[in-house]
């Protein structure tokens, strides 16, 4: 009986051994199961990729900083130069393109770079030599300024709107005989306006932004400044000799500025975008505010014209067909032939722009023009990299370095001498 008994408390234990082993092997195999659905290292690829996809956003202070340079423009040369400065080696190209052909004056002119491929903002700057000049004398901070506008539309206005207000609380931003400043209200917001005083000339301002504004938070950029001698007496801000439209803008300047929506709105009458942004608004664009009828439609950024530029981030460069600065030279290949392969039947291109959909209805130019184009296009390229515009116009304290800034400050005095002192094309200042 003993014996039987012994038996069977050996069976239970054994049982009991097999139920243990079979319940730790199960959970064994459930924690293996969640170790391998909760890789670390899948998740940290989730969630390098999860901030690959946000968008950088600047502070207040440092969009402060970023505008200040152009933030007491007319509304319709801010409005230009904002949408002009996302498209950063079509600037350069117009430059070089411009020290090509100083002979040319007024609709000569204007129909010689209406030819080019350039965006029509960028075209239509060439009526204006002194905001070429500014844009192309720090690069990086140009293509800092059109990043930050595509990425942060609305933050930028309302940059624009602070730095008024500073400076028109200083008194260093009022009414003259070049310009008209206002403050209105627009769709229940306060807002300043400058506009020219006369509607059919308009004069480039040029300041220093720390005697404008005050000192920054963040250094302001370093492009240069005319010398204090520059400006009217008693006066903050002077300007270089007036600009007539009629001219260059035949229909009315081109880009406006949105205040009640924080955008820029384009009059599709002007001559430079009659022909472009009309279709490309009407078949593209599929959410601009635009009818076959309407004057003035919403501003959209055309990234065929960006010409190969890496975007700031990874977020806006996914929004455009685009690239993002730290990405190979193999992804950035790969998303130039997938541009191309998606590019609409009879367009053509010039090295470094992509040409839109307007090029086909634009003359042939000839085969030297179309040579000189391309190597205009690859010194504008080596410009770029030679100018770092891979990495941000603010360093790690959110400034400049000293080389850069005496750099740009040489450049700058140099062409101001080869020009007396005055605007752009035999200007002076008034």
């Amino acid at each position: 009986m003993d014996n039987m008994n012994c038996r069977f408390s050996s069976c239970i234990r054994t049982s009991r051994e097999i139920v243990a082993f079979l319940c730790i092997t199960l959970l064994v195999s459930d924690s293996a199961l969640g170790f391998v659905a909760q890789d670390p290292h899948s998740q940290e690829q989730k969630n390098a990729n999860s901030a690959d996809q946000a968008t950088a956003k600047l502070p207040e202070d440092q969009l402060d900083s970023l505008v200040a340079p152009i933030a007491l423009y007319p509304d319709p040369m801010l409005a230009q130069t904002l949408a002009a400065s996302t498209y950063p080696l079509e600037v350069v190209q117009l430059q070089q393109w411009l020290a090509k052909h100083l002979k040319l004056k007024d609709k000569e002119l204007s129909e010689a770079v209406a030819k080019q491929s350039w965006d029509p903002s960028v075209q239509a700057l060439a009526g204006l030599p002194e905001v070429v000049k500014r844009l192309t004398d720090d690069i990086k901070w140009t293509t800092d300024l059109g990043n930050a506008f595509l990425a942060q539309q609305s933050e930028v206005m309302d940059a624009v709107q602070r730095m008024r207000k500073k400076a028109k609380d200083k008194g260093n931003l009022k009414t003259s005989e070049q310009q008209k400043v206002e403050t209105k209200t627009v769709e229940n917001k306060t807002v300043i306006v400058v506009e020219q005083a006369n509607p059919d000339v308009v004069y480039v301002p040029a300041y220093n932004p720390t005697v404008v504004y005050g000192a920054p938070v963040y250094a302001y950029p370093a492009i240069y400044y005319p010398p204090p001698g520059y400006y009217a007496a008693g006066m903050a801000v002077s300007f270089g000799v007036g600009v007539a439209m009629g001219a260059m803008w035949s229909g009315g300047w081109g880009w406006g500025c949105g205040w009640g929506h924080n955008n820029v709105q384009i009059n599709n009458y002007n001559n430079f975008n009659r022909n472009v942004n009309v279709n490309r608004n009407a078949n593209v664009n599929r959410n601009a505010n635009f009818n076959g009828n309407a004057r003035t439609s919403n501003w959209s950024h055309n990234p065929q014209h960006r010409g190969g530029t890496p975007y700031q981030d990874r977020a806006t460069a996914n929004q455009y067909g685009g690239t993002a600065r730290g990405q190979s030279a193999a992804d950035r290949q790969a998303n130039a032939r997938q541009q191309i392969s998606q590019r609409p039947a009879g367009s053509t291109t010039t090295r470094g722009a992509t040409a839109g959909p307007e090029t086909a209805s634009r003359p042939s130019q000839s085969k030297s023009s179309s040579a000189q184009g391309k190597s205009s296009s690859a010194a504008a390229r080596d410009s770029l990299q030679s100018s770092g515009g891979d990495s941000s116009a603010f360093g790690s304290r959110g400034g400049y370095s000293d080389s850069s800034a005496r750099a740009a400050g040489n450049r700058g005095s140099s062409s101001m001498r080869g020009r007396g002192g005055g605007g752009a094309r035999g200007g002076g200042r008034r």
